[in-house]
């Protein structure tokens, strides 16, 4: 198996490329198709400063390694979500990755700042572990963006993911959703912008990458991610797959090109009613937003985020 590019011994395959690459030019490819997806979509624009959501994972360390690679201010931000070991394991390899480029990371720990875990809270909150997980990020993200005045936050969403959300989505129609599969949310009020680069790339991509880029990552999954649907839905998707490469790819950015703008009218109106959380300030459709919400069930304390950088070096 030779390299397509070099014609040197290569070292992955990617069938629905029909090509092989040897490591540099693989390690090029992920570069190259990651600056694709952000000028396609415009996610980031020059002179931006980027907020990348890390979690330990090969998929966000990857892109805030890609992403420093290409040029861009990139600072990282990691939450600690109480998870038990794994919380405190996956902390650290996103602290060695930061301390081994030099870059900046932001960690905000959530039974410290707010009083409360996950595991404990969610049952508190009566939600499901993976619920309070992305309700507690999302504020999170949100949060520290807009305090630290970043343009636009990214997360290591990849092919595999969002193929996966939108057979779900499918599946169940839900239409709102649908209308926010886009792999960029433009900024407003109350909300900066958000974008996923790693959509031309999925899993197996990545995991090389980190491979061949000496990148540490944390393997184990989240112990809060058993019986999660969305696997049966990225395990459906790679059965097919298997048999017609491509498939994932099609079907995702087909969507894009042909039926998303079909829903975003249904976002927008969702929108229009959103009002302020007299808590934290944050749009919400009631008066108490669901965060605030989730943080007196879950029996924390609600408080103004003022968050703490440490530059690794």
């Amino acid at each position: 198996m030779k390299c397509t590019v070099c014609r040197e011994p290569a070292c992955i395959d990617l069938r629905r490329h029909n090509s092989n690459f040897c490591s540099e030019h693989f390690l090029k490819f992920c570069r190259d198709q990651t600056a694709r997806a952000i000028s396609d979509h415009q996610m980031i624009n020059p002179g931006d400063r980027v907020l990348v959501a890390v979690s330990g994972g090969k998929d966000s360390l990857a892109l805030w390694d890609i992403l420093l690679g290409l040029g861009y201010e990139a600072d990282g931000l990691y939450i600690g979500l109480g998870i038990t070991d794994y919380s405190d394991i996956s902390k650290e390899y996103a602290q060695t990755f930061a301390a081994s480029r030099g870059a900046k990371l932001i960690e905000v720990d959530v039974p410290d700042t707010y009083g409360y875990d996950i595991p404990n809270g969610s049952k508190a909150a009566r939600r499901a572990p993976c619920s309070a997980c992305g309700l507690s990020k999302r504020h999170i993200f949100d949060s520290v963006a807009l305090e630290g005045g970043y343009a636009v936050v990214v997360t290591g969403h990849n092919l595999d993911d969002e193929a996966a959300v939108l057979f779900g989505n499918v599946i169940h129609w839900h239409t709102e959703y649908l209308g926010r599969q886009a792999p960029v949310l433009e900024a407003r009020e109350g909300f900066p912008k958000k974008a996923k680069p790693l959509v031309r790339l999925g899993e197996r991509e990545m995991a090389a990458y980190c491979v061949l880029a000496d990148i540490d990552y944390m393997v184990d999954e989240c112990p809060m991610s058993a019986g999660n649907k969305h696997l049966r839905y990225k395990e459906a998707l790679n059965m097919i797959e298997e048999q017609s490469p491509g498939t994932k790819a099609d079907f995702y950015h087909g969507f894009l090109r042909s039926a998303a703008d079909r829903f975003t009218d249904l976002v927008e109106e969702g929108r229009s009613a959103l009002g302020q959380c007299q808590h934290c300030g944050s749009p919400s459709p009631a008066e108490v937003c669901a965060f605030c919400r989730l943080v007196e069930r879950a029996g924390g304390q609600r408080i103004e985020l003022t968050t703490k950088g440490e530059t690794h070096s």
